[in-house]
């Protein structure tokens, strides 16, 4: 008996589309205003709350956003991986996330969160100071500055690790990675599971976005006004 024929099924939801090539977006502007400092850094300030408004926001889609978006449908376990690296996959591996692609998920967002948590902490003395910047010492944040500025050497790697595994997807084992991310859509058998997505789910994204942004904009507030001149950071 022939297998049913493949069918578009919802894989990526509305909200955690608009997550993605948004928080892409913002983290391209980061590395550009940290890079070209001096005026820009008050942008910069303003781009890194942004990225963790974002960051916060998908912390909180991954328990409640639809079926595939949510952590649960790519948290695997370190055997389940060995067993995809070594070519044992099932057929639920490749609908969301890859296990493969999980752990390179996991790794960004947790890299990205981490940046952008040593940027409320950061301060070069001379252009930028990060918003809770003024709670610890001197010392300490001298220390976390180093770290943010080392940061952007990581993040930038790890995006250029993730953009070459795109690539390698899409030549090399034909999987339409941008295309899905771009309409939610996956060409899979009709048994595969669906995300939920329409204006309910919405509606739901946009309250947890909207006080994510809420809570940034109230740490922003914490923080002195920015000294003017030139300086370096993300």
């Amino acid at each position: 008996m022939a297998s049913p024929s493949p069918t578009s099924i919802r894989i990526w939801d509305l909200p955690t589309r608009l997550f993605h090539w948004t928080l892409a977006a913002v983290v391209c502007a980061l590395l550009v205003t940290g890079m070209t400092a001096g005026d820009w850094m008050e942008w910069h300030m303003r781009l890194g709350e942004a990225a963790l408004a974002l960051l916060l926001f998908r912390l909180c889609w991954g328990l409640v956003g639809g079926r595939w978006s949510r952590f649960s449908s790519f948290l695997y376990s370190p055997a389940h991986l060995l067993r995809y690296l070594r070519g044992h996959k099932t057929p639920l591996d490749e609908v969301g996330h890859s296990p493969a692609g999980a752990l390179s998920t996991f790794v960004l967002l947790l890299a990205l969160l981490a940046q952008g948590i040593l940027g409320l902490f950061s301060n070069d003395d001379i252009a930028f100071a990060g918003p809770l910047s003024h709670l610890l010492s001197d010392g300490l944040v001298d220390r976390l500055t180093g770290w943010h500025k080392l940061g952007k050497y990581v993040i930038l790697a790890l995006i250029l690790l993730h953009l070459a595994a795109i690539v390698w997807y899409s030549l090399v084992r034909h999987r339409p990675l941008v295309s899905a991310m771009l309409t939610g859509n996956k060409s899979l058998p009709p048994s595969t599971p669906a995300s939920q997505d329409g204006p309910a789910r919405w509606l739901l994204a946009l309250v947890i976005a909207a006080a994510c942004a809420g809570l940034l904009w109230w740490i922003h507030g914490l923080g002195a006004p920015i000294p003017p001149a030139g300086g370096n950071g993300f």
